[in-house]
């Protein structure tokens, strides 16, 4: 007989990880380690409540519109409070910031410890009453002033994330997550109700076969988006066309792009010259993974972490993916700019 059980003894769980990598910092005090097992917890709750979400009557609206002029669904809403209170009651947070709330989020006194930590609690929430799949993102920074908390505690470049990752609610519930190590990938096991490691140091293909973004804007792309289309849809080499695959759901798609590579793009257009995707709880955080995993994230004159935030709910353009796929995007925006 086999000596092979069906269950695993020595299994590394998130929590397991996230306090190995912690001990391994000279100086820790444990305060992180904290902060990540209450981002946790609140995933765990969003991720029961996503699933139970039709027979406890939680699709629909809410009645409100957010800050950046979404309607609010019930579910938006139950989310950010469970990731709030989850956060301000890990005694490791000073300020959040949201995309529901207009304004920062300030952690009680008594509450108070070094982190600040932006997130979307529920991304893709007009894809929840059809079932697609909606996920949460959440970038964590150490406050670098003395001063009182306050929202400019949040302005700070994407270079200076501490650890950030993504939640996706989908056939399961996976949370990918960097603490500036490279990229880990857990799965939810109901059962345990634990996230078990089941990929370490995910690695974007440096070239894909994908591409993905809303093509129903297509009349107002700049011309090097459209001329990059173009090539993708009809290879000059006579190589195979890339195949187009979008969800709707930042999460759904850039787990995607991280997992087949290619190249995931929200751009500056006509109609949004500014982009539409946030930078701090949106972009920052993805292009964190990314790079990570060995790709690139550029708004098409930067790179997305170099950037300088000046207000908590700034839009930025968004082109992130496989780093050659990356890199032909921004070769037809050099081209253009010097044509014009």
């Amino acid at each position: 007989m086999s000596d092979r059980t069906p269950f695993e003894t020595d299994m590394l769980t998130l929590n397991r990880y996230v306090m190995e990598k912690g001990r391994r910092v000279k100086g820790a005090t444990g305060e992180l380690t904290q902060l990540l097992n209450s981002m946790l917890t609140a995933i765990k709750a969003i991720s029961s409540a996503v699933r139970k979400a039709g027979l406890a009557h939680m699709y629909g609206i809410a009645g409100t519109v957010n800050v950046t002029g979404d309607e609010q669904k019930k579910l938006d809403v139950l989310s950010n409070f469970l990731v709030i209170n989850m956060l301000q009651s890990s005694y490791s947070t000073c300020v959040l910031v949201s995309e529901e709330n207009k304004e920062a989020i300030i952690t009680p006194k008594e509450k108070r410890g070094k982190y600040v930590v932006c997130f979307d609690p529920l991304d893709g929430s007009s894809n929840i009453d059809c079932l697609a799949s909606i996920g949460t993102i959440f970038a964590i920074y150490k406050k670098t002033s003395e001063d009182e908390p306050s929202e400019k505690d949040a302005f700070q470049p994407g270079r200076n994330i501490v650890a950030a990752g993504y939640a996706l609610y989908g056939s399961a519930t996976l949370v990918a997550l960097s603490t500036g190590q490279g990229v880990d990938c857990f799965m939810l096991d109901p059962a345990l109700g634990e996230f078990i490691l089941v990929e370490k140091d995910v690695k974007i293909k440096k070239k894909g076969k994908i591409y993905s973004l809303n093509e129903g804007y297509a009349k107002y792309f700049d011309p090097a988006v459209t001329e990059y289309l173009q090539k993708k849809k009809f290879p000059e080499d006579g190589s195979s066309p890339y195949a187009s695959r979008y969800v709707g759901s930042m999460v759904a798609d850039v787990h995607r792009t991280l997992v087949y590579g290619g190249i995931f793009m929200y751009p500056a257009n006509q109609k949004s010259p500014k982009g539409k995707l946030r930078l701090l709880y949106e972009c920052n955080p993805m292009a964190f993974i990314i790079e990570q995993a060995g790709g690139i994230a550029t708004t098409g004159t930067e790179a997305v972490l170099d950037v300088k935030p000046e207000s908590i709910h700034q839009r930025v353009p968004l082109v992130l993916g496989s780093p050659e796929d990356v890199q032909e995007y921004l070769d037809c925006v050099q081209k253009h700019q010097k044509s014009s």
